[in-house]
């Protein structure tokens, strides 16, 4: 079954299967450079395009994951990439850390750092420039994802200096949660002396982090339905948050997941102020996952903005929605590629806007990666509402 294109205030101008493929998982853009980590299923690792005509993308370079493992993620800042290690669906001899590699010719990437996570690996980092990157990761002694902080002061021998767990989570500890509930570290966002930490079933933990070296609790807040807390991302200058419940199931077999606005004002006790409406159709029984995964977190050099926002839905594509006034968001755009022929359903997993407004996401079933540009309604809006 093939299904077109749904789209409104986007349209395509680029797609590339990344040479046959085409499981994209994160996707960031740096100069001319694209750069996409990739699922696990296909083999292959990392791919770097050039998207010099972002009508024609280009692969330039791939290489495949290590065996047992996936490397999912990319993080590119300070003429630094940064690729997570991780064991892949009980992989043997699987890679466990994150690669640090030097960006002189962006690519043509040489590696010159490795951080040795132990355990199973790292999930997750957010590096956007600077001395400390932030990764979730299994290490030695634990079960299920912890939050750690690591020094690239000298990105040849990368070292952890800070972490944080949900007490219970250690091998020493009796857990703390209700049985069946799954409590682990996704990933925070920094901004200033506050992590914002999506933490599972858990939902958000606010920790300070004035002190690297030992990250304390804010405040945790949760809420109901609450399930895979994913995202917690800050909008500038506005005492907010978007949240993301990310869906990991088919056809939503443990209920709804929604993104949620949160009022930070008293970080000491956050709380929602509204659920964001998600997209009508029938998605939920289409086949495969519908619901929130990851937002574009308005890193640094990117398109930037506290209003407009862009939310990846897996088979409800791409959604992008208006915050002007938090406690009514409006969905402004959308869009869902095409479905190929013989791919059970589209599944949008990330985002990267550019500071020149073109969209990248990725598809991680098999469709690889698409560039998409605002209509002129949205462009105008999004320049309206640029940092």
């Amino acid at each position: 079954m093939t299904r077109p294109e749904d789209r409104s205030g986007l349209r395509l101008i680029g797609h590339s299967r990344l040479d046959g493929y085409g499981d994209g998982m994160q996707v960031l853009r740096e100069g001319d450079a694209l750069y996409v980590g990739h699922f696990g299923p296909s083999g292959m690792g990392t791919s770097i395009l050039d998207v010099s005509d972002v009508t024609s993308p280009k692969v330039v370079r791939q290489w495949p994951t290590p065996p047992g493992s996936h490397t999912h993620k990319v993080q590119v800042a300070d003429g630094l990439l940064l690729v997570n290690h991780e064991q892949f669906r009980g992989g043997e001899n699987f890679s466990a850390g994150m690669a640090v590699y030097d960006l002189a010719d962006p690519f043509d990437p040489q590696q010159i750092g490795w951080f040795d996570s132990t355990g199973k690996g790292v999930h997750r980092i957010v590096y956007t420039g600077g001395r400390y990157a932030y990764v979730s990761a299994i290490p030695d002694g634990f079960d299920d994802r912890i939050w750690v902080v690591v020094d690239l002061a000298d990105p040849t021998a990368p070292v952890e200096v800070g972490r944080w767990w949900w007490p219970g989570q250690h091998d020493d500890e009796e857990p703390t949660w209700p049985e069946g509930k799954r409590y682990a570290a996704h990933h925070a966002i920094v901004d200033g002396d506050r992590a914002y930490l999506g933490y599972n079933d858990a939902g958000m933990v606010i920790l300070d982090v004035s002190d690297v070296t030992a990250p304390q609790v804010v405040s945790k807040l949760t809420w109901d339905p609450v399930g895979d807390t994913h995202t917690c991302m800050p909008l500038p200058g506005r005492d907010l948050l978007v949240v993301t419940d990310e869906e990991v199931h088919d056809q939503v077999a443990a209920g709804p997941h929604y993104v949620r606005i949160v009022d930070i004002a008293d970080d000491r006790n956050p709380k929602v102020v509204a659920v964001v409406p998600p997209p009508e159709g029938d998605f939920a029984t289409r086949g495969l996952r519908f619901g929130p995964h990851n937002t574009h977190e308005n890193r640094p050099g990117s398109y930037r903005s506290a209003e407009i926002v862009f939310v990846t839905y897996f088979n409800a594509g791409l959604r992008v929605y208006d915050l002007a006034d938090p406690y009514a968001p409006q969905e402004i755009a959308h869009y869902i590629p095409a479905l190929p022929e013989g791919q059970p359903d589209i599944q949008i997993n990330d985002v990267f806007v550019a500071h020149d407004g073109l969209i990248y996401i990725t598809d991680r079933w098999g469709d690889g990666v698409y560039v998409l540009e605002p209509e002129p309604a949205l462009r105008a809006r999004m320049e309206e509402a640029r940092l």
